[in-house]
C-alpha cells in the first residue's frame, strides 16, 4: 500500500465537510502513481470514484495533464504556417449521431491545415464507435504504426493519430478500472484537452455539461494555453450540431469570447444525421468524399466551413463553407484520403517486414 497515495485519497474522499481539492502538484503525483501502478487496486478504484463524486477542479485537471505530459507520447513539431489543430474527442465513442471529424480532418489537411487526433478502441462506459474504426473503414489503419512511423505520416500528410493502446500503454489500467466501476472518472474529462503535440497547437475540445467549460478554461489558463476552442458538440465531441444553435467559446483574455452559430442562418436543415451501422456510415462518408449531395454532406459542409474559418484559412463561415464544397466536389479531399491511406499502408508493410 502507498501511504502517499492514501493521503491524497483521504483529501478527495472525505466528503463535503472535510474533503479538500488537490493542488496541481498533488493531482500530478496521484495521476503518475495510478499510471505507474504505484497505488493498490483498492486505492485506485476508491480514488477514481471519490474524485468523480467530488468533481475535478481546473487546477486538478492541469496537474493530471502535467502527468500526461511527463509520461505520455507526443508528436514532434512539424513545419507549419499555423498552429496544429488538436481535436479532443471522447474516447468512448459515438452511439447516436454520425461522427464527421475524420472528414473534417481530411478537409483541413487538404487545405494545408495540420491536424492531430488521439484515441483508442471501443472503451467503457459507452463502448461507442471510436474514431479508429472509422479510419479503418476508410482504409487508414493507424493501429499498426509505431510513434516514429506516425510522426513520418504526420509530416507527409499533415494528419497524425496517437493510438493510445500502442503509443501510451500506461493508460490501459485506467480503462480496466473504468470498465469495472461503470463510471467515467475525471480522466475522461482531462483527455479532451490533452495535447499530444510538442509544437504550437490550437486545442479543440468538445463538452456536454456547461460546468466542464469552466474547468477547461481554468486548466488551460494555468498551463498557459492561449489558443483553444470549446464546443458544446454532438455527444461531447468537436462536431457542430445541426439540431440546435452551436454554442462555442473562443480563447480570449481574460474572458472567453462567446459565439452562437445557427445552422438555419447558413441554409442548413436543423437535424443531425443518426448513426446506423459502421458499414452504413462508411458508405455515407464515401459519398461525401465523392461530393454527392446528402445529409452527411451537409454536416461536412457545416463543420468544414467552421474549422476552415477558425484555422484562419478562410475569412468567415460562408467562405469556409464555399471552400469546403469546392474541396469536396473537385476531388481534393478524396485525393488526400487516398494519399493518407497509401502512406499508412506502406508504413504498416514496412513494420511487418521487420517482424
Amino acid at each position: 500500500m502507498s501511504n502517499i497515495f492514501r493521503e491524497l485519497l483521504k483529501k478527495v474522499g472525505s466528503g463535503n465537510h472535510t474533503g479538500e481539492n488537490l493542488t496541481r502538484a498533488e493531482a500530478a503525483i496521484a495521476t503518475k502513481m495510478i499510471l505507474l501502478g504505484e497505488a493498490t487496486p483498492a486505492q485506485i478504484g476508491a480514488f477514481l470514484i471519490a474524485h468523480r463524486i467530488k468533481r475535478p477542479t481546473g487546477e486538478e485537471l492541469a496537474g493530471m495533464l502535467d502527468a500526461y505530459d511527463e509520461l505520455g507520447p507526443k508528436l514532434q513539431p512539424i513545419n507549419a504556417t499555423s498552429p496544429v489543430m488538436v481535436l479532443g474527442i471522447p474516447y468512448d465513442g459515438r452511439t447516436r449521431t454520425a461522427p464527421i471529424s475524420p472528414v473534417t480532418a481530411l478537409i483541413l489537411a487538404a487545405a494545408g491545415q495540420p491536424v492531430v487526433m488521439h484515441g483508442g478502441d471501443r472503451f467503457p462506459t459507452k463502448y461507442g464507435l471510436p474514431l479508429i474504426e472509422v479510419w479503418q473503414g476508410l482504409g487508414v489503419d493507424w493501429t499498426a504504426l509505431s510513434l516514429p512511423q506516425t510522426q513520418a505520416v504526420f509530416e507527409q500528410t499533415k494528419i497524425g493519430f496517437i493510438y493510445t493502446r500502442h503509443h501510451f500503454p500506461l493508460t490501459k489500467s485506467i480503462w480496466e478500472y473504468r470498465d469495472q466501476l461503470g463510471k467515467r472518472p475525471p480522466f475522461a474529462t482531462m483527455e479532451l484537452i490533452w495535447c499530444p503535440y510538442a509544437g504550437d497547437a490550437h486545442l479543440i475540445a468538445g463538452f456536454v455539461h456547461p460546468p466542464t467549460e469552466g474547468m477547461f478554461q481554468a486548466a488551460l489558463e494555468l498551463r498557459k494555453e492561449k489558443n483553444y476552442t470549446l464546443i458544446k458538440g454532438l455527444e461531447g465531441s468537436c462536431d457542430l450540431p445541426r439540431d440546435r444553435t452551436a454554442i462555442i467559446a473562443l480563447s480570449a483574455s481574460p474572458d472567453l469570447e462567446r459565439l452562437f452559430l445557427s445552422p438555419h442562418d447558413y441554409g442548413f436543415t436543423t437535424k443531425n444525421v443518426p448513426l446506423g451501422t459502421t458499414e452504413e456510415l462508411i458508405t455515407q462518408i464515401q459519398d461525401v468524399l465523392l461530393g454527392k449531395p446528402g445529409e452527411l454532406t451537409q454536416t461536412a459542409l457545416w463543420n468544414g466551413g467552421f474549422y476552415l474559418w477558425r484555422s484562419g484559412i478562410c475569412s468567415d463561415m460562408r467562405s469556409g463553407i464555399a471552400k469546403t464544397e469546392e474541396l469536396l466536389t473537385n476531388g481534393t479531399v478524396a485525393a488526400k484520403l487516398q494519399e493518407l491511406s497509401q502512406i499508412v499502408k506502406s508504413a504498416s508493410e514496412n513494420t511487418l517486414q521487420h517482424i
